[in-house]
This record gives structure tokens, sequence and C-alpha cells, in this order.
């Protein structure tokens, strides 16, 4: 195995506080919904060019985060194809506190490109624009716009890139409209978190004022600022210059507040757990940070790392930990209560462009098109894990024989092609990912991708080194590590092949390798961020840096952005990034929508313990969609009572008014499904169990651990009217409640629930405007009324607490980030 595997122990180690009270939703409270907020502003006829029919939509305004927003414009007139660029927009996100005037240009993030055909720097030339007379010159008196940041010194040049540069920015400078002057794009909003330079959502008083940002939108026409038609055809000057400035098109941004208002003097109640937790638990934990006895923090780790604090934990462990395997029993040990929370899945996120010839002959053009339906196989995956396409391995210069016979990438493979056949195979080669982006982190996610690709017979024969019917073989620095049958908790990337990139002289040359051309990211989130920015990181070229020379890359202009990775539900929904369809069991190729989801769940077998459910590829038919996960929350009952008590609160919320999917706080994300009732009730009674749990006099006490879960497991415990039963040894029933509540803990959620949440079957792209719910008012008002005195009592102080710092080394995610 290569010693190039990065696992990074603690990635993530995300804290945020989250439990101070339990704060459920009123009755009739509507889940807030990203379309709600869309907002349509029209263009006006400007000196040179008339865009007065222009009409652009941003299709969600109001309760953001970092996270993609949809852009739709009509009315444009069409871009010219072959190598003119004017017809088009460009879209750049600001700060500015002037609620009437919205954003000067020294706010705006723009200007540094890379790739870009058209107009995207910061320099502009007054001579050129006749409105331009308000700019700076730097020291070789060049006129530039120079950006101010929310905090900081202005920059002093106009390649100045101290707060943001051509890999990381966030601006899109060439969006041209197709062929009937319309267009669509997605835009990576980002908070304060992200971009601390514009700070989006930080609280500016004391009082939790949050400070709004900006969209600009600058439509581009034929004409220069001073009339003329661009050179060969071409409109460069920079957006920010004036008369082009005098164009733009301006929405207001309102992000949900970052940072903390829990009082850090609060007891602290640690949990920890699965990434595939992390967004619900950032949106809960503003709801759940009210009136309370403590302050909930958590703490972002592989599931293992979770299920060992939980069996052996030390003086500071965390007391609640999330978990999509179960928890086993530790012999002598104390019972712990295990309780559904939340329903997740593994995706193949993508954003993938190329270019396609259209037409015959003279009449033929170039378009530039989005690849949105893909299908991918088990053996297909394989390929993709395993570093078998040349370009994930070394440049062509360096490639090992063992690999040349190999396609150079996925969308050159004709096994893609042939479930793919509306992407072009002449595309394939040019326009198409180097490999897929993977997690560094060990987790119960990876075990779930590599199960799923071995219970495939084709893709475990291509992994022990059968060819593929196209004469493909599996990169041979995998082929002994048995990953025809042995499920790994990690990605590794064995191929030690080393390339060279030139930096001038043979002694200059720098040294990279596969884990360059195709980096590892930090979490599935982080992979999700670099898929919408269509650039993962690759480092094989030579760039120029103060202590000499070191490795860089180049960030493609979206029209050839190309990337896709293995990112969570949730990360793909909330960076709207298109998804790979897989085949289940029973071969039918489904994407990860709420209903899909619900189906593989109906059909998931308990685990080693009872009343757990385990993901199970080969039982997922039917239409399910076979990489979803139960999050299991996992808490021993040998702690103190109040903080069983305040436990009990988190998972109270989470199978409460914490299943109202929408966009608000407090709400369950869409990318999620909602629990079905069945799983919920489970959850309610594992609270009960947890949080009225009483110690047997001793452990040869007949009445003790067994009767009080230790042989229940799906059962859901003994159904003593006390509703203290654990479920299992280690807890995964969550007993409690009646007998006849208890025989249904484990239960199938389509035969025993009568009254599952409704769910639409729509792309998980553009589930954050779908109105799939999760309580119905009338579940929810049991819930209510025994809060109400609790919500009564904390008056104001419940509706105006904030969100909770939640920070994780590679996210940088405040509460609610």
């Amino acid at each position: 195995m290569s010693g190039r595997r990065r696992v990074a122990a603690g990635v993530g180690s995300l804290l945020a506080a989250l439990v101070l009270g339990l704060v459920p939703l009123p009755q009739d409270a509507q889940a807030a919904t990203a379309e709600d907020s869309a907002v349509t502003k029209t263009g006006s006829a400007g000196p040179h060019d008339d865009f007065s029919k222009l009409k652009v939509t941003v299709h969600q305004t109001k309760n953001l985060r970092g996270q993609g927003v949809r852009v739709t414009w009509s009315g444009g007139k069409a871009a010219p194809t072959g190598a003119k660029y004017n017809n088009y927009l460009q879209i750049m996100e600001c700060w500015g506190d002037d609620a009437d005037k919205g954003p000067d240009r020294t706010q705006c993030e723009f200007g540094a490109v890379d790739g870009a055909p058209a107009g995207g720097g910061r320099l502009v030339s007054p001579t050129r624009d006749p409105l331009e007379t308000d700019h700076a010159t730097d020291a070789d008196n060049i006129p530039f716009i120079p950006f101010k940041p929310v905090e900081g010194a202005t920059t002093t040049t106009g390649t100045d890139w101290t707060y943001f540069n051509s890999l990381d920015t966030n601006s899109q400078t060439w969006l041209p409209n197709d062929s009937d002057g319309n267009g669509e794009t997605v835009f990576e909003m980002r908070s304060s978190v992200e971009s601390p330079h514009l700070g989006c959502g930080a609280r500016t008083t004391s009082s939790g004022t949050v400070r709004p940002c900006w969209l600009v939108v600058v439509p581009r026409g034929e004409h220069e600022t001073n009339g003329t038609e661009g050179n060969s055809g071409s409109v460069r000057s920079s957006a920010l210059s004036q008369s082009n400035w005098n164009q733009r098109l301006v929405f207001r941004l309102d992000f949900l507040p970052v940072g903390s208002n829990c009082s850090q003097d609060r007891a602290e109640r640690r949990t920890i757990g699965s990434e595939l937790i992390t967004d619900a638990m950032t949106s809960w934990q503003s709801a759940l940070c009210g009136s309370g006895a403590g302050r909930f923090t958590f703490t972002q780790s592989g599931e293992g790392e979770a299920r060992e604090r939980v069996t052996a934990p030390s003086d500071t462990s965390p007391g609640l930990g999330f978990t999509v395997q179960p928890v086993e029993a530790v012999e002598d040990g104390p019972p712990v209560v295990q309780a559904p929370v939340a329903i997740s899945g593994l995706t193949v996120g993508l954003y993938w462009r190329y270019d396609v010839t259209v037409g015959e002959g003279s009449g033929s053009y170039i378009a530039n098109r989005q690849l949105h339906d893909v299908k991918l196989n088990q053996r297909l995956l394989a390929k993709l894990l395993t570093q078998s396409y040349q370009k994930s391995v070394a440049t062509a210069e360096y490639l090992p024989a063992y690999i040349k016979s190999n396609p150079e990438t996925i969308g050159a493979d004709p096994e893609f092609q042939r479930l793919n056949p509306d992407f072009p195979a002449a595309s394939g080669r040019t326009y198409s990912p180097w490999g897929l982006l993977l997690s560094t982190e060990n987790s119960d996610t990876a075990t779930m991708i590599w199960r799923y690709v071995q219970q495939n017979k084709d893709a475990r024969e291509f992994l022990t080194g059968k060819a593929d019917p196209w004469g493909m073989k599996v990169n041979t620095s995998y082929r002994d590590m048995d990953l025809g049958t042995t499920p790994l908790d990690y990605f590794p990337k064995a191929d030690p092949t080393t390339s060279k990139a030139s930096c001038g002289t043979p002694e200059n040359s720098l040294p990279f390798d596969g884990t360059d051309l195709v980096p590892y990211t930090n979490d599935m989130h982080d992979a999700a961020q670099k898929v919408r920015n269509g650039y993962g990181g690759q480092l094989y070229l030579c760039a120029q840096s103060g202590s000499g020379w070191k490795l860089s890359g180049e960030r493609p202009a979206a029209t050839n952005a190309r990337e896709f990775g293995v990112v969570d539900s949730a990360s793909s929904t909330r960076y709207q990034l298109d998804v790979a369809a897989l085949p289940n069991a029973d071969g039918t190729y489904v994407k990860p929508t709420a209903d899909a989801m619900l189906k593989a769940v109906a059909g998931m077998p308990d685990s080693s313990v009872a009343g757990v459910r385990t993901p199970d590829p080969a039982k997922a038919r039917n239409g399910a969609y076979p990489l979803t996960a139960v999050v299991y929350a996992a808490s021993s009952v040998d702690q103190a009572k109040a903080a069983r008590q305040d436990y009990a609160k988190v998972i109270r919320y989470a199978a409460g008014a914490g299943q109202t999917q929408g966009t608000a706080r407090g709400e369950l994300p869409y990318g999620y499904a909602p629990l079905p009732k069945a799983l919920r009730d489970q959850a309610l009674r594992a609270a009960t169990t947890l949080e009225t749990w009483v110690a047997p006099a001793s452990s040869d006490d007949p009445g003790g651990p067994a009767e009080n879960g230790q042989g229940s497991g799906g059962s859901g415990g003994d159904g003593t009217a006390s509703g203290a039963g654990a479920g299992s040894a280690a807890g995964g029933g969550a007993g409690g409640g009646s007998g006849t509540e208890g025989a249904s803990a484990g239960a199938n959620p389509d035969t025993a629930d009568t009254s599952r949440p409704s769910v639409a079957s729509t792309d998980p792209a553009k589930q954050n405007v779908a109105e799939s719910g999760g309580l119905t008012p009338s579940e929810v008002i049991g819930l209510v009324r025994w809060v109400l005195l609790a919500v009564l009592i904390a008056g104001g102080v419940a509706a105006l607490a904030g969100p909770v710092m939640l920070r994780l080394s590679s996210r940088r995610v405040p509460a609610g980030g």
C-alpha cells in the first residue's frame, strides 16, 4: 500500500455550540423554501447596448449560507460563435452596508481571472471610457479599481490578490448567452466563513444585526465603453469600468447569521460523529440554543472514532456520538441507547461542461453544454477508485507501461460512452475530469462505497485483475490489495508514479504524483465546493514565488469546468450539483431523491445490533437509492442524569421539529429525507430511555440490565410503562413507551408507518426549491404543547437566540455555516 495514503486524523475538528433548550416550530410554521425569496430584475437601455429586454432571476436571496444558488436569464442577444466574445454576463458577490445604494465597485470580489476569454480584471482605461473618472493608480501610474475588504487594508494594485485569487474566487466573468439569448448558471454564495473579506452574515452590532451582501450582475453587449465594437468583435473591458458598471443589476442577499449568541459560560455538552449529520446539526443548533441548561458542541469525525468515544470514554469524551454502523455492545459495559436522527446518502456530484459541434459544413458551430444526466455503474466506480485512468496517474511523458493501454479519462472509456450516449465520444478525451475527488477521512461512508462496488460481479472481477470487455485493466498498484472482497474505510492512492513539471531548466523541475493530479479533499463538503468551482486543486505546473519555484495549477473558465467527486447528499444539494444516477440491486439507475432514499430505508436490514439498520446495497430494489444511510445518535446510559437529560433533548428535537424541511435555522436542510414516523417514534422512545434510565442495584439483579433493555433490540425495549427500556445491550432498539409502541420500533416504515412524509421525486440539485415536508402540523402539535410553557417563559430569548459557533479546521463553518 502506498505511503501516500493521506488519512487526516481529526480532519474536520468541527466545533459548534449546539443545545441550550428545546424550541420546536409552532404548529402552523411553514418550511422556508428557496424559491420563496427568488427575485427577478430587468436591465435597462445603455448608451451603446440595449439591455431593456434582459431579465435576470436570482432564485434564492434569503436564508443564505455558503451554498450554490441558481441564476437564470432571458431576453439577451445570442452570443456569437467562434472567437468573438460579446453578449455575455459577469456576476460577482459584494459587500456594502448602504441599503439604499447597494455596493460600491470597490466592495466587489472580482478581477482575479485565469483562462477567462473576456474582460474580468480590475484594470480600467480612462482614455477609452469617458465616464471613468474615479479610480486609483498604482506606482507605475496604471489605473485600476482597488478592492476594499470589510476589514483590512485596501489593495494597492490591479493585480494585488491579498484577499482572493484566480484559484479561489467565486466571481464568474464569462457567461455567454445561448442561441436564444438566455442562460443559466449556479453561483457560489459565500458567507463570512468562506470569504471573511466580504463579511456576509457576520453580526455587526451587539444586538445581533446581520450584515447583508449583494449579487451584482453586469450585462455585456457588443460595444466597448467608448462605443466601438471592440477588438475583433470581442468586448474585453472590465465590468468595473464605469460605463459597464452603470448597467449593473443589483440583488440584495440576506444571509443567515454567522456566530454565536449562546453564552460560553454555560456548561458544555460535547457531541461527535459522522459528516452525514453535520449540515443537519448546523441548522438545528440555533433552534436548540434557547433557554436550557447546557451548551452543546459538535465535532465532525469518522464514525469509528465516535463509536470509540461512546464505548470507551475518557473524562472529557463527548457524551453523544453520531454513527452509521452500530455501536457494538462492550462486555460488562453499560447499555448504549441508539436513536435514528437523519436519513442521508452518498452521491457522485458533478459539474461537467463540454464543447460539441452543432450542425454540418459551413453552417456548423461549437456550442458549450453542461452534462446534467450521467450514469455510472459499479465497474466505472471501481476504475475511478483505483487510479485506472491515465490522467489520474501521470502526464503522458511519465506514464508507466502498465496503464498506457487504458483510456486517458472516464470520458474516453467506451463503457462510459455506452452508458451515456448523449455525451459525444469525440469530446471524451478532452472534456472530462481527470479523476474522482475523494475525502481523506476514515469513515463508514467510504466503506459504503466499497461495499456497493463489491456487490457487483463485473466490478469485483475488474478489481481482481480481469479486463473489461474493451480491454481495460485495473491499475496494477491495486491488484494485491484484495479490493474485490475487503471493504476498506478509506480511499487509497496506491500508485507511486512521479511526473515532473518543467520550470525552465531540468534542475528546477518539480515532482508531482497522482495525489497532485487528483487531490484528496478534506471532507465531502470540501469536495462539493471544489466540484462547484470546477477546480479540484490540481498542482502540475511551475509557478514562481518569493522563495523560488512551486507547484501550481490553473483553474479553467466556467465554460471549461469539469469535476466530480463523492459528496454527501446534503452538500450536493446545498451546492446545486448535478448527481449521477447509480444502478440499484435490480439494475435500475436511480438518483438520490428523498423518495428513493426512503425506499432504501424501508428495505434496510438490521445490523448486528437489533433495531439499528445498516446500509445494504444488495437490498436496494424497486426504486431505492443504493447509497442511502440512516444516521444514529448513540449515548451511553453511564452518565450523570443531567447530561442524559440534555442529550435526550438533542434526540427529541432531531426527531421532532428538526424533521421539517426548509432553509431556515432549525429546519432539516434539503438533501436529507425526513424520517418516517416509525423512526421518529423510535427516536423519541430512545430519548425517554436515556433520560429516565435507572441503574440496577447490582449486575446480578435479574430485573436490572436485562430488563432495562439488554435483550430487547428492535422490539423497542420491554414495553414497561416507565418507558425505561434501552433497546439492545448496545442500545440498538432504543426502547421505551408501551409494549405496543415497542413492537414497532424497528418496523418497516413502508408497512408500519401510515403517515410517511410525502416527498417529491425531484433531482436533489433542485430539492431546495421543492416542498417536501417532514412533520405535519398534526404531528408537531403534541410536541409543541409540552414545550409551550417553556417557550412562554423564555419569551423573546428563544426567538432571538442565534446559532452557536461551529468550527471545522478544513471548513471553517460556524454555527449554521
